[in-house]
């Protein structure tokens, strides 16, 4: 398989002159493909296949131990003009950074394969999708672009009818972490990458492309690419609602966009169509309606149990990479709190010893099929995609946030979705309970000026009277014993009817300083052990801590500057007047 697109193979050319591969091959996304690698890396060793009886078609890939995350230190924008990457991330001039990179890259796939990868971020029959292709020299990457996007012969053939598309270049080099890099060229529409085989730094159409160079895509045509999950809540007489929510980590993305309703909650259901990225386009009409450019879901593997995420435990047990788990004497794949088993090796092949950490890499992960989700809605695939009735941002805090409140208007949603914070946990380096603001949760995300993103965000409105209700949400208050006074998990599906409630008008809110909140007795909750006095506490404001919080909100706008909307400082001003005159 080649091209018949003259800049297509152009570039092919010049990559491989540069790389000097000793072999090059046009990936076609086939089930034989897929099949031939994995077998390819099996005998090599990059992949160990698993217990076949408990997780046919399941296989391990243990990376190197200097790379098992996101490198955000090593990853650039390099745009022209170093206030267009804004003080949100991390800046190179485009010439510098290609030079620096280039020479990473001379001669980098001598002895290895040349992989080709067309793929498509979204429904392939789309108008909001977009086009990539991926080079790569590590048959890993492959296989992982296979189970997240849609991948091979139809991609290619759009690209080469449309003719654009995002230049993704990889390289694993030698892992050297001094010699690895992740930079991006948003007015280049391009991608290089070196150094790494992690996830999330070499699958180039995950947070690279879908996110950082998609941001910036959106802004320049109309509409927005975001870390949000999209799921589908279904009431007993069929009629559904599409929310979009965006949490940092650790904040439950992946367990709310698989929850299972609870028992009490009989008739309701939900629906996945994304775990991490939404795309959000206005249709003819005024409505924003959102894709999931992914086919398939990279998630963290520890803490995955029957309880707090049966669909996504399920999903897993079969035709499944993990990367860095551990695993049992039986070669069934462990990871801490699976509540099953006992580990036998680490993660990194190591007989498990407790003196050398966690059996499974805290990181640890599994890329799979979206469609392996017992919960999977076929409208992930909808051209069209779907209507959003609410757009919810969310964070962890022990004590400042309620357990729901609602923008006043859009505008003030904007705000909200700016000042998200969470507070770091033991599970994070550094100290724990430190307030860490991601606004939008698109902090190591966002491809440009977070001044300029928030600009955009307010100009929606000026574009439709249609658009979704903006709403908070915070599953972890705890009282002074530091017990959370929400028990969360499938639960969360009430704290959702109330906001669907609200996007229909058929509940009433009460007005406080920071949005409008639940009335006594709007939240559902029946057969649920959760007093009245608790859910008072969990609705609770105090005046004096949200003051502090607006100063803290109101210092981190100010890095912004010049480019900081006035319309969102107005905002902000709003909010302290009002808590002002509450106190």
């Amino acid at each position: 398989m080649t091209t018949t697109l003259s800049a297509l193979q152009d570039w092919v050319d010049q990559v491989a002159k540069l790389t000097q591969p000793e072999d090059i091959h046009w990936c076609n996304g086939s089930e034989a493909e897929y099949k031939r690698l994995i077998n390819q890396m099996c005998r090599s060793g990059d992949l160990i296949p698993l217990n076949e009886d408990d997780y046919p078609n399941c296989y391990l890939h243990r990376s190197d131990p200097s790379d098992v995350a996101r490198v955000e230190h090593l990853t650039y924008i390099c745009t022209r003009n170093e206030a267009d990457a804004g003080p949100n991330n991390h800046w190179m001039s485009p010439a510098d950074a290609h030079r620096k990179i280039d020479a990473l890259f001379e001669a980098a796939m001598q002895g290895r394969t040349m992989y080709i990868i067309p793929y498509c971020m979204g429904p392939i029959d789309s108008p909001y999708a977009r086009l990539g292709i991926e080079i790569t020299d590590s048959p890993y990457v492959v296989v992982n672009m296979k189970l997240m996007t849609r991948m091979g012969a139809k991609a290619l053939r759009r690209i080469e009818k449309e003719g654009t598309f995002v230049k993704g270049l990889h390289s694993t080099g030698d892992l050297d972490p001094q010699r690895r890099f992740i930079m991006h060229f948003p007015e280049e529409l391009s991608i290089k990458s070196i150094g790494s085989g992690y996830g999330g730094n070499a699958l180039l159409g995950k947070k690279c492309h879908a996110l950082r160079i998609a941001s910036w895509q959106a802004r320049t045509e109309g509409w927005l690419a975001e870390h949000m999950l999209i799921v589908g809540v279904e009431n007993p007489d069929g009629v559904i609602h599409y929310i979009a929510c965006a949490f940092p980590s650790a904040c439950g993305k992946t367990n709310l966009a698989m929850l299972v309703p609870p028992e009490s909650q009989q008739g309701w259901k939900v629906w996945t169509l994304g775990d991490d990225i939404a795309w959000l386009h206005m249709d003819e009409g005024g409505k924003l309606r959102a894709i999931n450019p992914e086919a398939g879901y990279f998630g963290v593997v520890p803490g995955t149990n029957t309880k707090s995420n049966k669909n996504a435990y399920d999903m897993i047990k079969h035709d499944t990479i993990f990367t860095n788990v551990a695993t049992t004497a039986d070669n069934l794949p462990w990871w801490e709190d699976k509540k099953t088993g006992t580990p036998a090796f680490d993660w990194q092949g190591r007989k498990y010893d407790p003196e050398n950490g966690p059996a499974a890499h805290p990181n640890s992960r599994f890329t799979v099929s979206a469609t392996n989700n017992p919960s999977y809605s076929s409208l992930a695939d909808a051209p069209a995609g779907v209507p959003i009735s609410a757009v919810v941002f969310g964070g962890r805090r022990k004590e400042l946030a309620p357990l729901v409140y609602e923008a006043r208007n859009w505008r003030h949603g904007v705000l909200v979705g700016a000042g998200v914070a969470s507070e770091t946990t033991a599970a994070a380096a550094g100290a724990v309970g430190v307030v860490r603001r991601d606004p939008m949760a698109m902090s190591p995300f966002c491809g440009y000026n977070f001044g300029d993103y928030w600009a955009h965000w307010l100009s929606f409105e000026q574009r439709s009277k249609h658009l979704p209700k903006i709403f908070h949400v915070n599953w972890f208050r705890q009282d002074k014993a530091g017990k959370f006074l929400w028990p969360g998990f499938g639960e969360n599906l009430r704290v959702l009817r109330w906001i669907i409630e609200r996007c229909d008008n058929k509940v009433g809110a009460k007005e406080t300083p920071i949005g409008l909140m639940p009335n006594a007795g709007d939240i559902d909750l029946k057969d649920l052990d959760v007093s009245e006095e608790t859910m008072g506490a969990l609705l609770s404001i105090d005046i004096e801590q949200w003051q502090q919080e607006m100063d803290s909100i109101g210092e981190y706008l100010e890095g912004y500057g010049d480019r900081l909307p006035d319309e969102l400082w107005q905002e902000h001003q709003q909010v302290v007047d009002a808590l002002k005159q509450a106190g």
